[in-house]
């Protein structure tokens, strides 16, 4: 089947506090609303509108020690088709623009953008300006964990308009709402098959108040840069990174359903809790506590390395590439996940265990009670997997990492 985008981590970390700073002023096109540098006086509310307030965060990022944006603007319509010239805009002015490292907001942290008093109604789109690079180039920028040097983030020039965000939220008149942009700087960042970085955004739109996962790892393992996922059906739906320190990990702002929850670390062989059941109602399931961590035990690390290409070739597509195993009872599940470079279509998918995966059913009596569980595809085997949007899906599978990294798993796809 032909796939849709999978996003790696379309919900990020622990509900915090929406103590979001209002805005005072006005002004703006005719047809437009307007506020510019957030203060502390929330918009007058009127019969026919709503106050919407609009937070930032981000789930966890690969491979780079900051990854900057500099965000100008957050406008909001109730078309999703809307052009940048039409009326009927509201819109979230930082002035000056403000230079955010995406890092520093992971698990669980809001960074408040401002609020608008808006026309009550269903908004079906939003989009997030961010200011070019100019004068120094660094006005978005990395810091690559490899080199600890900041570098220009290339900012495509089809942004100018700002990165576009589906959604589908409706403010109520007389009441606020609070919306949370996940800016997924893993997704969002790509090396450039010529050397340098582009930013290819990934951003998505939510209610700020969900239910959620938390828990805690052992610190015994938690500094091997442990990821927590909530996956369904194979497929990610939100991630966290695990606090080095203490082992803490939340995700927040899941939908009610069954999750199974994947942890991964370097060095370590992954966990996996099935059928974590999350409720409505802002509930918080807990896995794990400080007196009974979760832990993982050692195993030996392997990697798989290819190339994805496009036939026909689309230069604007992003090649998705998964590492993953069938744990137990039909359970598929993501081990490691990465994009393919821009232009190549080159990835490697590093930090996979050799050593077979641990398994326990939920429950809510602790401690969880884990055993071994031996893949459908072998001790040692994966199954890789090559996603594009508009293309179907490729898989090849068992892939054997047990003598040694696999460097030639090559995939095509195909509409």
């Amino acid at each position: 089947m032909k796939s849709t985008f999978i996003r790696l981590g379309t919900a990020s970390t622990v509900v915090a506090a929406m103590a979001l700073a209002a805005c005072g002023g006005g002004g703006g096109s005719p047809g437009n609303n307007s506020v510019t540098n957030p203060g502390t006086t929330p918009p007058a509310l009127g019969g026919t509108s709503g106050t919407l307030n609009i937070a930032l965060t981000d789930a966890p990022a690969c491979g780079f020690d900051a990854v900057n944006v500099t965000v100008s603007k957050v406008r909001v319509h109730q078309s999703a088709t809307a052009a940048d010239a039409d009326t009927g805009w509201s819109e979230v002015v930082l002035a000056p623009a403000r230079k955010i490292n995406l890092l520093n907001l992971t698990n669980g942290v809001l960074d408040p953008l401002g609020s608008v008093s808006v026309p009550a109604g269903r908004y079906t789109q939003v989009r997030l300006l961010l200011d070019p690079n100019t004068a120094n180039g660094f006005a978005n920028s990395v810091v690559p964990s490899s080199t600890k040097v900041e570098t220009t983030l290339e900012t495509p020039a089809d942004l100018k308009t700002g990165v576009k965000i589906t959604s589908n939220f409706e403010v109520v008149a007389g009441q606020p709402y609070n919306l949370v942009l996940d800016f997924d700087a893993c997704r969002s960042v790509i090396n450039k098959a010529g050397g340098g970085y582009l930013l290819t955004p990934s951003v998505s739109a939510m209610a700020a108040a969900g239910s959620g996962i938390s828990g805690y790892v052992s610190t015994l393992v938690s500094g091997s840069g442990v990821v927590v996922s909530a996956q369904q059906n194979g497929k990610v739906i939100g991630n966290t990174t695990v606090n080095a320190a203490t082992g803490a990990f939340a995700i927040s702002r899941l939908n009610p359903g069954s999750y199974d929850v994947v942890f991964v670390g370097t060095g370590r062989a992954a966990a996996v809790i099935g059928d974590v059941s999350v409720p409505g109602g802002a509930s918080n399931i807990a896995l794990g506590t400080s007196a009974s961590p979760i832990t993982m035990p050692a195993s030996l690390m392997r990697s798989v390395s290819g190339t994805v290409s496009l036939l026909p070739l689309a230069p604007s597509v992003k090649p998705y590439v998964a590492a993953m195993q069938t744990v137990t009872n039909g359970k598929t599940v993501v081990i490691q996940a990465v994009d393919a470079a821009a232009g190549t279509g080159a990835y490697t998918i590093g930090s996979l265990p050799l050593g077979a995966p641990q398994y326990a059913t939920y429950s809510a009596t602790a401690p969880l009670v884990f055993s071994s569980a031996a893949p459908t595809q072998g001790v040692g085997n994966y199954r890789i997997d090559a996603v594009a949007t508009g293309y179907s899906v490729k898989s090849v599978s068992p892939v054997n990492v047990s003598n040694g990294d696999q460097t030639s798993i090559n995939l095509q796809l195909t509409p």
